[in-house]
């Protein structure tokens, strides 16, 4: 039976959150249970944007910060990675503080390259996905609590779109967005390529609303984690007490047998989500197409291109 570790949690002040985190991971065996020595572990945060370093957009520096700790007193050799839909993983990491922690344990930043790798789903024969989360030893995914004006909430699975290089996710909205259920199920295909050995959901602070950027702070209080990111995502959306069935993603998964609709067929070995309950989160108070056309693909990767390329590299080697 897949197991989904939940408990309270409400501070990011480090020596109290590695606490936390240890408390988290012990039913699952521990971080000596994904983490070998010498192993290569991509830490796959949420790094969407830089522009509101306050507003609880990405997963918190601190999770990043002592997750890699963990991974380093295992052995491992953890970098940090991710692709921003604008900019760069190391710009997004910069504006939110990151770089003091990562420079402490001397954590790399890399940016992701693109491979094609062939899948065994039916719609989708290959996927272009990041090279270095495909080939690292072990891939931990960190994602945020959000909600998201096109696909309701963003967690776990929607997370690991991240290990699609940048420019590619405009595409993908061009080319599946006409479809929602097929949007989703890339999603979803992408999440069982990665795999991630382990996911840890940053839900001490969400952001409720109008996310996955426009949304305001929201207290949650909770910290996840499975090895199944289905799961996961599934016992959060309990939690945030929304049907699973508005959440694409999840009934994707549930469509493709990927978890349970019933929880009974997942164990908490801590909290249940039942006990975890938020009667009041806000979602989106519209929901936008999933679809870019062409100009806003072009736009857009124009953007992306400036601020990779220009902004960013005059802001982080003249204002450091």
């Amino acid at each position: 039976m897949i197991s989904v570790s939940l408990i309270h949690a409400h501070s990011y002040e480090i020596p109290s959150l590695k606490e936390s985190l240890v408390s988290l991971l012990k039913p699952l065996g521990g971080i000596e249970s994904f983490v070998k020595a010498g192993d290569r572990v991509l830490l796959k945060p949420n790094l969407l944007t830089g522009s509101r370093p306050t507003k609880e957009c990405i997963t918190r520096r601190e999770i990043v910060f002592c997750v890699a700790q963990l991974v380093q007193e295992a052995g491992g050799k953890p970098f940090l990675g991710d692709s921003p839909a604008f900019g760069s993983a190391i710009g997004v990491a910069k504006n939110n503080g990151y770089l003091p922690l990562l420079k402490e344990l001397n954590l790399p930043i890399v940016e992701f390259s693109g491979k094609r790798y062939q899948t065994e789903s039916e719609n989708f024969s290959h996927l272009r996905l990041s090279k270095e989360a495909m080939e690292a030893d072990v891939v931990i995914n960190l994602p945020k609590v959000k909600s998201h004006s096109q696909l309701t909430l963003t967690l776990g699975v929607k997370n690991l779109f991240g290990c699609v290089p940048g420019k590619m996710k405009a595409w993908w909205h061009m080319e599946a967005g006409k479809d929602k259920e097929r949007f989703t199920q890339m999603l979803v295909e992408t999440a069982k390529m990665i795999n991630p050995d382990l996911t840890i959901i940053d839900g001490i602070m969400g952001q409720e609303g109008n996310g996955p950027s426009g949304g305001e702070p929201r207290q949650i209080g909770v910290l996840g984690a499975s090895t199944d990111v289905f799961a996961l995502d599934r016992s959060f959306v309990e939690i945030l007490n929304v049907d699973p069935q508005i959440v694409p993603t999840v009934a994707t998964s549930l469509k493709m047998g990927l978890c349970s609709g019933s929880l009974e067929e997942i164990n908490f070995p801590l909290l249940h989500p039942q006990n975890l309950v938020i009667s009041d989160w806000k979602l989106p108070e519209t929901l936008f197409p999933i679809d870019f056309g062409l100009p806003r693909v072009v736009r857009s990767t124009f953007k992306n291109f400036y601020i990779k390329f220009i902004k960013e590299p005059l802001n982080i080697y003249t204002n450091s």
